[in-house]
């Protein structure tokens, strides 16, 4: 497999944007984070990230919802709620990038996250946006990511929290596909839009897991979505190349902020978007034959044994999923890149 420079760390940030040096930060003999004795991942973010959970909302979540009443959950339902490995367990029907990275959950089935060599708990939600002081739900039971970095701290933290050696726990947080699609109509700076809406993310999720004791964190920036087979047949594709752009730039630039202010954390940001605009410039390289289109049956649950009966070829073979989801086989391409990343980190 051809790998590109997929990440990036945010410690010494060049001046071209996807390239980094590394140099130490804090006292000479401070522990750093060494990916090889990670044992847990805590995940947020949106449908790229999200699992489903025997405990949540169906489609949508590990556990739990927006709803009155729904966020909260006792230490059983915690402790007993499974990740369901199989189709309509991930936007992609089958094992997402954080799962691929984890070891967690990938085979068919139901999974419990203390069950794992590395434990997976991910409190992601599909469609889910930073906040909704930004961008309007997309619906009543949607959970933003300040609320899903609040939903853990409040309840499942004080659970599994005290039972981890937090040095060896990672925070991963994929998001800002939802919020550049609905902000890409607004009629504002966008620049000072996707500011305000990082300066939220790291003032209401970031720092609060930090005081918490989380001091290892995961960022990914936006994929290539300018590339979606919706926005091939758009004369102006929106969002558009430069918005995304935009949005990366912001994230690497609060990412360096806080690095740079806080001498015993770790941040690393990984350069999703580099890499995957390299998988659709040189698809076969990783055994992709379509970049353009998705199977018209990703809906039934049959596609994935028998494409053929939609007129498909194995979904392995596409970059797309549906309309804004890219396959499983997209996810392990990423989750195998950003292993290496974080190996060498």
């Amino acid at each position: 497999m051809k790998h590109l420079a997929g990440g990036i760390v945010l410690v010494a940030v060049s001046a071209s944007f996807g390239l980094a040096t590394s140099q130490p930060r804090g006292p000479p003999n401070q522990r750093r984070f060494k990916w090889e004795e990670t044992k847990h991942i805590i995940a947020f973010g949106d449908y790229y990230t999200f699992v489903q959970g025997t405990a949540g909302y169906p489609g949508f979540s590990f556990i739990g919802d927006y709803r009155p009443g729904h966020l909260s959950f006792t230490p059983e339902e915690l402790l007993t709620d499974k990740i369901v490995q199989g189709f309509g367990g991930t936007s992609a029907d089958g094992p997402n990038c954080i799962e691929y990275l984890s070891g967690c959950a990938v085979e068919d089935g139901e999974w419990l996250p203390s069950e794992c060599k590395m434990q997976l708990w991910n409190f992601a939600f599909a469609g889910a946006d930073v906040s909704e002081q930004s961008t309007p739900l997309h619906a009543e039971y949607v959970v933003p990511l300040v609320n899903q970095t609040q939903q853990y701290l409040t309840w499942a933290e004080p659970v599994i929290g005290g039972h981890m050696k937090k040095e060896r726990a990672l925070v991963a947080i994929w998001i800002g596909i939802n919020d550049i699609s609905d902000t890409s109509k607004y009629n504002a700076s966008l620049l000072h839009l996707y500011s305000d809406i990082m300066d939220s993310m790291f003032r209401n999720s970031i720092e609060p897991l930090y005081r918490s004791g989380y001091h290892n964190f995961l960022f990914l920036n936006l994929p290539p979505v300018d590339r979606t087979p919706a926005n091939l047949l758009r004369s102006s594709p929106s969002p558009n190349k430069m918005m995304i752009e935009w949005w990366n730039e912001k994230l690497a630039g609060h990412v360096q902020d806080f690095s740079n202010s806080h001498n015993d954390a770790t941040a690393l940001l990984y350069d999703t978007n580099t890499f995957l605009n390299g998988v659709l410039d040189e698809p076969s390289m990783y055994g992709v034959h379509n970049i353009t289109d998705f199977c018209p049956g990703y809906n039934n649950s049959t596609v994935l044994t028998d494409p053929g009966a939609f007129g498909c070829a194995p979904l392995d073979g596409y970059y797309w999923f549906n309309q804004g989801h890219i396959t499983s086989h997209i996810h392990e391409l990423i989750a195998d890149d950003l292993r290496g990343f974080l190996e060498s980190h």
